[in-house]
């Protein structure tokens, strides 16, 4: 069984307000076994500050070239 047909997704992009809850929601992925992939994104929808962060399957992450 891959990890897909797991429930486990090997691409997530994982949004929310910046705030503890966004912080526990990365973390539980990365406990998951997900890494970082890029840089955070933040904007400002008038009100709160919003996050995004990718993170992957390591077996996703693309050959370093060197």
């Amino acid at each position: 069984m891959n990890d897909e047909q797991a429930g486990r997704k090997q691409y997530r992009l994982l949004t929310g307000v910046d705030d503890p809850a966004f912080c526990q929601k990365v973390s539980d992925a990365l406990l998951d076994g997900y890494v970082l992939f890029g840089s955070p994104a933040l904007t400002l929808n008038g009100t709160d500050v919003m996050c995004a962060q990718a993170v992957v399957l390591p077996d996703y992450l693309p050959p370093v070239v060197t």
